[in-house]
């Protein structure tokens, strides 16, 4: 099971990055339920070793492209988020005093905060593109304009997923011209 929820993690952000076209330095946001992974309801059935599986798919895609990450934690944590120092302080994002735990934060959360060289919690952040696995519900830490992204998959273990990229508000009316994205 493990097997196949990191290939599925894999070829989910790969997707979404390729449709996302997001660049190196751009910020992906990633909120995952590891109960919902294994077939519990959210908050419910944490898993590290699930969210680890999701983790092993993910992280190496990102880094090889150059994309920062951002883990959402759960609602124990109003929704904070786990990220590099280094990365939090370039973008301005202000750091809070917490340190997830697999049951006030969340599995994948704590997988992050592990893997990091140097963690940090924060409270808000606007991100280009987000991953959302099993109703972790990662829409507040988008961009304004959110665009929802197919991929060829709907679920990784048993758990839905959705995706966003996000592109720059339309302003100007009928007169402006925009560019192609």
């Amino acid at each position: 099971m493990y097997e196949m929820i990191e290939q599925q993690a894999r070829t989910a952000v790969t997707e979404l990055l390729e449709q996302a076209r997001l660049r190196p330095g751009q910020l992906l946001v990633i909120g995952c339920s590891s109960s919902e992974m294994v077939g519990q309801h959210i908050g419910h059935g944490s898993s590290m070793e699930a969210a680890q599986a999701a983790f092993r798919g993910i992280w190496p895609v990102l880094q090889e492209k150059g994309i920062h990450l951002a883990v959402q934690c759960c609602e124990h944590l109003n929704r904070a988020l786990v990220m590099e120092r280094a990365v939090a302080e370039a973008h301005g994002f202000e750091p809070v005093w917490v340190k997830p735990q697999p049951h006030a934060g969340g599995s994948f959360a704590v997988t992050a905060w592990n893997t990091f060289s140097d963690p940090v919690a924060v409270e808000t952040i606007v991100a280009d593109a987000g991953l959302d696995i099993g109703g972790t519900l990662i829409g507040m830490h988008l961009r304004r304009v959110a665009v929802p992204v197919r991929l060829s998959l709907n679920k990784i273990g048993q758990a839905n997923i959705l995706c966003a990229r996000t592109r720059p508000k339309f302003i100007g009316g009928p007169r402006a011209a925009y560019q192609e994205m």
